[in-house]
């Protein structure tokens, strides 16, 4: 039975492809890209979040640590301590101010969770999303997930990076009905400096969908200061619309979730405080692609049809 790390399944998402579906959070990336609002996610292995405005100091984390390695009620393990991420601190809170995120599950077991909303799914032309992290990272727990759903008649969404072997990209590629796929920086230096990794193989993986005859919706972050210069958005437009298969363009406006979630993992965030950018703001960025006649949104939400 095929097994995979997974973050967390989230139901009744509409903002992760069309109608009402389930989201399928799988833990592990090979990017780190210095907006991430999933942090807990990049890692390939199990991570401990911490919530202190939950916290009741009641003291039960620190009685069952096995290696004492918390500082104190609230407060994330000291790396020091050697924290094993067995989550006993979690499993003992009483108010869920610590969580672990990453455990091992079935494709049986997460499958029985999709099933559960499929009367929506059919209601709204919905279905599943798997996003992540990076869901082509575990590429054999992926496949066992598509393969499910398309012998259960659910409709399928990878959200991804695009970064992953080409290999990998073939074999998921007539699986999933549509890929909501990531599109942060054209230029290579750029997107390296960003993320980590090059821009190379994301550009090659999402030509190489276009021409398998994939469903595609690229979905840009507005990150201001990092890619929302004429530059990159000449760019990326002109490689909007040279796809084929496109359905349109999703612009998402920056937000700082992830600042949070970088200090409940106890680690400073890698960028300082970035504003929002304003409605008005991503209208103008709107216009290199509407003037290649794309479809564009930008204001990150999805609309829920209903049948």
């Amino acid at each position: 039975m095929v097994r995979g790390l997974v973050l967390d399944v989230q139901r009744w998402s509409v903002q992760d492809g069309p109608g009402v579906r389930t989201t399928v959070f799988l833990q592990g990336c090979p990017l780190a890209c210095r907006w991430c609002h999933n942090p807990e996610s990049q890692g390939r292995g199990a991570a401990l979040v911490v919530e202190p405005g939950r916290c009741v100091a009641c003291g039960a984390c620190l009685e069952a640590c096995p290696r004492q390695g918390i500082p104190g009620p609230g407060e994330p393990p000291a790396p020091e301590a050697g924290c094993l991420l067995c989550g006993a601190c979690a499993e003992a809170c009483p108010a869920e101010a610590r969580r672990l995120h990453g455990r091992e599950r079935s494709a049986a077991e997460v499958m029985a969770e999709i099933l559960r909303d499929r009367l929506y799914y059919d209601e709204t032309g919905g279905g599943a999303t798997f996003s992540g992290g990076e869901p082509l990272a575990q590429p054999d727990f992926l496949l066992a997930l598509l393969r499910a759903c398309r012998a259960e008649e659910v409709h399928t969404a990878v959200d991804t990076s695009g970064f992953a072997p080409a290999e990998v990209v073939a074999a998921v590629a007539p699986l999933a009905d549509l890929f909501l796929y990531d599109l942060k920086l054209v230029d290579d230096a750029r997107h390296r400096a960003a993320t980590g990794a090059g821009s190379g193989p994301v550009l090659a993986n999402l030509r190489a969908l276009d021409a398998a005859g994939a469903r595609l919706r690229l979905r840009i972050p507005i990150v201001p200061g990092w890619n929302d210069d004429e530059e990159n958005l000449l760019a990326s437009a002109e490689v909007a619309a040279g796809l084929a298969g496109l359905e349109r363009v999703d612009l998402l406006p920056y937000h700082a979730i992830g600042r949070d979630k970088y200090r409940r993992l106890g680690a400073a965030p890698p960028l300082p405080a970035i504003p929002t950018p304003d409605p008005a703001r991503m209208e103008e960025l709107a216009a290199p692609f509407r003037r290649r006649g794309l479809s564009v949104t930008t204001d990150g939400r999805e609309p829920v049809p209903t049948r």
